[in-house]
């Protein structure tokens, strides 16, 4: 297949808004508006849609359009006469051939279409009809009766190649408008070959009888010529759609109908490529295309009446990025943060020069003051929603007393006030948390008063009280976590005993224990942001050793890390949507240096869009 590369080389254009129009599989572009790569990647699938009132092979079938195909005629029990309107999700009944036959073929659409040829016991049929969406008429008859030959054309314009009589036959034959008149000879002669195009342009595919063949030849009005083969030989197939972008499917490749067959071909003008397969496969069947990405498949052999429409859809794959959001309103560093989602975020409390009691709301654009936390402190734990999150400890300065003697203070937000909740379980600050509101894990922190010394201890929330767990292996501070109540990971974080000592090890709970996970990237570090689910989380920003602070960030698929774009500009002790669904939808905010108003918010989505091809000229 002709590819974007092929025509437009390698350069990458920038366009201000993704182009709608002439899109196709390995189109690059960057999109300077919103500051992010972007590419296709194709898809291809037959999907399953209502059946046919009669099962049945070896009919004929027509029309152009995936919504609006025609079955007419074919093997029950017998030949039968029948014939069925297909319309995007169902069949419905249509009038009937006025002779009954199988092995024939059709062209044209719902409402204008022209059947001929086939097969009735005791012999090869001539007759041709033709279809005004209520009724069939007679008209003129083959100069040579035969079955599965290639069809192409309109009803008015048909195009009639090869066929068996009983062996494979050579000869076409062209209808004018009032007679049928013979044209130029296939280069090989045979039955059970597909076709599709029109009369002037067409394509035929594959066949048998004699042996099966892969040969494709095209017609140019007057004459056939030998091009690329399939890459599965085949009699009985499926087809449709133009010369220059064509689908075969199904069929078989053996004697008598063994060797049935789901793969698909995709033709570009110029190759062959296989595609995605039938659901089941299928024999002696029809069906209809407009293109090599759309097509409707029905009936075949053992009499059918599922029905497939192929499509193919190409994603738009966004290269992930951070972008700036909006400022927080007051500068600082060693916040709490939680929220699900990019427009739904709460920072509060941290440092700059004073000790900070404020919460901020952000609503995707701004973030906007709202009720103060209860005490002024730093490096607190942070999880929930904006409507039910939870706050955990932090530092005080001696002489801004504020802990309890037995442990941190806990507080639970509603989305506009805090309120008290059960004591913490240690006596440490900057536990990390992930969870809910009503099912919370905090983990690690500094011992409380001051180092020396971390903690690995762990506690749950039930939305009242904390409940010790079992250890973490290691004692960490200040770490990147994310995830669920049974389903929580840890990452970096600063170790023992001094500042410069950050970890890369990563732990998961399953609710009951902790256990190793994947290390982190190159560069270890600490007072980072993360969230995410177990399987899915992030980690921006930190301080490694030795420092400044970086703008690394990754991502972590439950077993791996991995390296994901990196941050605009070096950050630490922010805080982070902890709870949000996918590194697709992270977001980090405030944290040094400086006391920053930072926001950064994460964006890497992949978004379905229908593919058009584009072909060489």
């Amino acid at each position: 297949m002709t590819t974007y590369r092929n025509i437009h080389g390698r350069a990458i254009q920038s366009l201000a808004t993704d182009p709608t129009e002439s899109v196709a599989e390995g189109q690059i572009w960057y999109n300077t508006t919103s500051s992010t790569f972007k590419s296709i990647i194709a898809s291809a699938a037959w999907v399953s849609s209502g059946g046919l009132s009669i099962g049945r092979s070896a009919g004929g079938g027509s029309g152009n359009l995936q919504n609006s195909a025609l079955y007419c005629g074919g093997y029950s029990t017998a030949g039968i006469a029948n014939t069925e309107e297909y319309g995007g999700s169902g069949w419905s009944a249509g009038g009937n051939l006025n002779t009954g036959r199988y092995s024939l073929r059709a062209a044209g659409t719902q409402t204008a279409s022209r059947a001929f040829g086939g097969y009735m016991p005791p012999g090869y049929v001539a007759v041709t009809e033709t279809y005004n969406g209520t009724a069939w008429t007679n008209g003129p008859s083959l100069n040579t009766g035969r079955s599965n030959g290639a069809p192409a054309g309109t009803s008015t314009a048909t195009l009639y190649a090869g066929g068996g009589n009983p062996s494979g036959v050579n000869n076409s034959e062209e209808f004018n408008g009032s007679a049928w008149v013979e044209g130029n000879n296939l280069n090989s002669g045979r039955s059970g070959v597909q076709g599709c195009g029109s009369q002037t342009a067409a394509i035929a595919m594959g066949g048998d009888d004699p042996g099966y063949v892969a040969l494709t030849e095209l017609y140019d009005g007057t004459s056939w010529t030998a091009t690329s083969t399939m890459n599965t030989a085949r009699g009985g197939s499926g087809g449709g759609g133009i010369q220059t972008s064509a689908l075969v499917w199904g069929g078989h490749t053996g004697p008598g109908g063994p060797g049935a067959q789901a793969k698909t071909e995709s033709w570009d003008g110029s190759s062959w490529t296989e595609t995605g397969d039938l659901s089941s496969t299928r024999n002696a069947c029809s069906g209809t295309g407009a293109s090599n990405a759309s097509a409707v498949c029905f009936g075949g052999d053992p009499q059918i009446k599922a029905t497939e429409e192929f499509t193919v859809s190409a994603n738009v794959i966004t290269a992930g990025a951070w972008a700036s959001g909006g400022a927080v309103n007051t500068g600082r560093y060693g916040v709490g943060g939680f929220g699900a989602t990019q427009n739904a975020a709460v920072v509060f409390v941290g440092r700059n020069t004073p000790i900070y009691n404020k919460t901020e709301e952000y609503n995707g654009t701004s973030w906007t003051e709202v009720n103060n936390y209860p005490i002024s402190v730093n490096d607190p734990g942070g999880t929930g929603t904006l409507t039910a999150g939870l706050g955990l400890g932090g530092l005080t300065p001696p002489s801004i007393p504020s802990f309890p003697t037995t442990g941190p203070a806990t507080y639970e937000y509603d989305g506009t006030n805090w309120t008290s909740g059960g004591a913490y379980t240690y006596n440490a600050w900057a536990a990390e948390m992930a969870g809910t509101q009503t099912a919370a894990i905090a983990s690690g922190g500094h011992n409380y008063p001051m180092p020396p010394g971390n903690r690995n201890n762990s506690a749950e929330y039930n939305g009242s009280s904390w409940t010790a767990g079992n250890n973490m292996s290691q004692v960490r501070a200040m770490f990147a976590t994310g995830g669920s109540q049974t389903a929580s990971f840890a990452v970096g974080g600063r170790g023992s005993p001094g500042v410069e000592d950050p970890i890369d090890a990563t732990e998961e709970y399953d609710g009951t224990n902790w256990s190793t996970g994947g290390n982190y990237l190159t560069v270890i570090k600490q007072n980072t942001s993360g969230g995410g689910p177990q399987t899915a989380g992030y980690m921006a920003g930190g301080t490694p050793a030795p420092p400044p602070d970086t703008t690394t960030t990754g991502t972590y698929d439950g077993t791996s890390w991995s390296t994901a774009p990196s941050l605009p500009a070096k950050q630490s002790m922010g805080g982070s949507t902890t709870n949000n669904t996918s590194p697709s939808n992270a977001m980090t905010f405030a944290g040094a240096p400086g006391g920053s108003t930072v926001t950064y918010e994460f964006t890497g989505e992949t978004t379905a869009i229908n593919v058009k091809t584009l072909t060489q000229s």
